[in-house]
């Protein structure tokens, strides 16, 4: 009997694969992506392992601002999706800090506890390979890094809705430091608690959420009393343990204490941003981007502030910040605090720096810094 070849099976008769070998083959190619990716992250490291021994045979510093920011912006450049260039940039943020940790861990001071805005905008800069020393106060951010005990430190200078944060300007009056980066910070409030809404009788936040949100509260809270606290951190504490209490702080926090978020985004204006600055004691290097901050104080008497600001003005340098800041002392008088574009090695900031250098009292260049970029 002749041999009969048995017949191929028809496209519709062969076996589709399961889903469960689809998503296995899926996985698999994840797994070996993955891997590929581990390598490549290493690898990197590795080349800023080399960085690193060239920046300390000549003397630069291990934290570079600039060049941070720079890579940063080039990966979003890079950057086709599907992943938002917030993502990616968040993923580059930790690889850098930590390929920066290999060389040395740096020690930041902020206002905290953990999960206070000042909290969450140094983890903005500086990524998670950092050991941050939360503080008290302002004064002690400052107090750390002029000691040594901390190599930066991460204050807020002013608010969108609020304007200047005092107690900064006044610290910069005090202690020679200098401001080598800043961040632009978007502040969401949130109303966290343990209570429905309508239960709630006390709100607690630091001075300033209490502020960015008072429209809010009249409105929604209108029986609940405002108490003011040292840190938007020990608001959500206090919110976690006290019956009938709210706290105005972070959507992060809620998570860190265990709170129930009330309401979210109750700050009276949107686009609510806090510019902190990074303050330390090496100078930024020039990045074609830059701004400068000086501090100067002049004579007071009748047109010295006009002239002053005319040296900007007939040197083609834009001012980008300008505050005014009482000296305590009985004669009075007062700091002015700018803020314009260039580097103070650039030939227009120097010359402008020493012709107000001759006309003031008292002037200090607080740093050079690059621009930075609102951040989430």
């Amino acid at each position: 009997m002749p041999n009969m070849a048995k017949p191929k099976p028809s496209a519709r008769s062969a076996k589709k694969p399961s889903r469960g070998d689809a998503l296995a083959a899926l996985r698999a190619k994840i797994d070996a992506l993955d891997k590929q990716l581990v390598a490549l992250v290493n690898e990197r490291a590795k080349l800023a392992q080399k960085i690193g021994k060239v920046k300390e045979e000549n003397g630069h510093q291990t934290y570079d601002p600039a060049r941070e920011c720079e890579v940063l912006a080039r990966v979003a450049q890079h950057n086709r999706g599907p992943l938002s260039n917030q993502c990616v940039q968040a993923l580059f943020r930790e690889v850098i800090s930590g390929s920066r940790a290999l060389e040395k861990t740096l020690r930041v001071a902020h206002l905290g506890p953990a999960y206070t805005y000042s909290h969450l905008a140094a983890i903005q800069r500086f990524g998670q390979s950092v050991d941050y020393v939360p503080v008290a106060s302002i004064g002690a951010v400052f107090e750390e890094v002029n000691r040594g005990h901390c190599d930066y430190g991460l204050v807020p200078i002013e608010n969108s809705t609020d304007g200047r944060i005092a107690d900064t300007l006044d610290m910069f009056t005090r202690l020679p430091v200098q401001i080598c980066g800043e961040v632009n910070f978007a502040i969401h409030h949130c109303l966290l608690g343990m209570c429905q809404r309508s239960e709630v009788q006390e709100v607690y936040s630091k001075a300033q959420p209490l502020s960015q949100c008072r429209n809010w509260l009249t409105r929604h809270l209108p029986q609940a009393r405002a108490v003011e606290v040292s840190s938007t951190s020990t608001a959500a504490q206090l919110a976690k343990d006290k019956p009938g209490a709210a706290a105005i702080a972070s959507l992060q926090a809620a998570t860190h204490y265990g709170l129930d978020v009330l309401a979210e985004n109750i700050e009276d204006q949107q686009g609510n941003t806090t510019r902190f600055a990074v303050i330390g004691h090496h100078a930024a290097p020039r990045t074609g981007t830059d701004k400068t901050a000086l501090m100067f104080e002049i004579k007071h008497k009748p047109g010295s502030l006009a002239d002053a600001l005319n040296l900007f003005k007939r040197n083609k340098l834009n001012l980008t910040w300008i505050e005014s800041f009482p000296i305590a002392r009985p004669e009075g008088g007062y700091f002015f605090f700018v803020e314009l574009e260039g580097h103070q090695h650039d030939k227009r900031v120097a010359k402008v720096t020493e012709l107000l250098g001759r006309r003031a009292v008292r002037l200090t260049v607080l740093g050079s810094y690059a621009k930075a970029a609102p951040a989430e």
